[in-house]
């Protein structure tokens, strides 16, 4: 299970206890928030795309939206969201549960910087029942990012 794997990942940076399994679905901001009792922005959601026949992933605040323009003048490609069968096939974690830990090897991990407006978010962790609590330091740390971009509209800056 990718849950499993979460942890074992999580376990290198003294994390894996600090992971969360939930009684309800946390695929999405709404249940997420619901479930972890915080704001839905406070959702770190992790969207993937393909970008030249790889997998991109982008970790955004849950009130973000992917903007076009922005995404294809750092990308250089069209926004390609991966459908759920190739999300888990090339990513490593199904779609309700994709997270920025353990995934496969070659898979890039960006964080927007949506996220900066706050001291602590909820990634999910590899499954749709669970969620991890992170500070932005810890999550630049556990991500292994490529680097932070700005991708994202339609949430309240700072």
């Amino acid at each position: 299970m990718a849950i499993e794997k979460v942890k074992a990942y999580l376990r290198n940076y003294g994390m894996e206890e600090r992971v969360l399994e939930l009684d309800m679905s946390s695929a999405t901001v709404e249940l997420a928030a619901q479930a972890l009792h915080c704001q839905p922005e406070r959702i770190a959601k992790t969207l993937s795309f393909l970008v030249e026949g790889r997998a991109v992933l982008v970790v955004a605040a849950g009130d973000a939206k992917i903007d076009n323009a922005k995404y294809k003048a750092k990308f250089a490609a069209k926004a390609k969201m991966l459908s759920p069968q190739e999300a888990e096939a090339m990513v490593g974690h199904a779609v309700g549960g994709v997270c920025p830990f353990a995934v496969n090897p070659g898979v890039a991990v960006y964080l927007d910087v949506s996220l900066k407006r706050f001291e602590t978010v909820f990634p999910a962790c590899g499954s749709s029942n669970s969620a991890i609590e992170l500070t932005i330091p810890e999550l630049e740390e556990c991500s292994g990012h490529a680097g932070w971009v700005d991708v994202c509209k339609g949430y309240q800056a700072p």
